[in-house]
């Protein structure tokens, strides 16, 4: 369809869930019910300089700082919420504030396999910056999912939720 317009619920958020035990795999729960926002912010990192016979600088993109704020409604029945308050509520640090997360794109389905679509796996250092409600009001948890290292590039099985990166995906190693 011709200037399609992709809607916000259009992209899925998945967020990994340590599992009980040390040797598990994380499961990946839904970051739909109780998110107010959840954005993407790419933040590319600017290298300016202006050299001396130029009346303007000129710029190039040397890399990427990307940052996932995020608002939600504290809801206990929600795993996603509560793993991210969990990680403020313990001031957890370094790696035991990471986690795994899957951007999917709804509207990009891979074909020939059903529930799967395209999708980026990040893993991200959950800052929690505050969990505040006025009298009356849910609690919210705000914060921001900042990117540590190079994202993988694969698909993700929204019945199964499982995330295959793109090397094996395509029959690679």
């Amino acid at each position: 369809m011709a200037n399609e317009t992709i809607m916000r619920y259009q992209v899925a958020d998945y967020l990994g869930i340590p599992a009980s035990d040390d040797d598990g795999d994380p499961t990946f729960a839904l970051m739909g019910a109780g998110f107010n926002t959840l954005d993407e912010n790419p933040a590319a990192q600017l290298d300016t300089k202006a050299y001396i016979n130029d009346r303007a600088a000129s710029s190039i993109i040397k890399s990427y700082q990307p940052q996932f704020p995020f608002d939600t409604d504290l809801m206990k029945s929600e795993e996603a919420i509560m793993e991210l308050y969990n990680i403020g509520r313990n001031e957890l640090t370094g790696a035991d504030a990471e986690r795994d997360y899957v951007r999917v794109e709804l509207f990009e389905p891979v074909a020939s396999k059903e529930n799967t679509f395209k999708a980026r796996k990040f893993r991200v250092a959950v800052s929690v910056d505050s969990c505040a409600g006025a009298g009356g009001e849910a609690i919210k948890v705000t914060g921001n999912l900042n990117n540590v290292g190079t994202f993988v590039d694969g698909e993700f099985n929204t019945q199964t939720k499982t995330f295959t990166d793109a090397e094996s995906a395509a029959g690679g190693v």
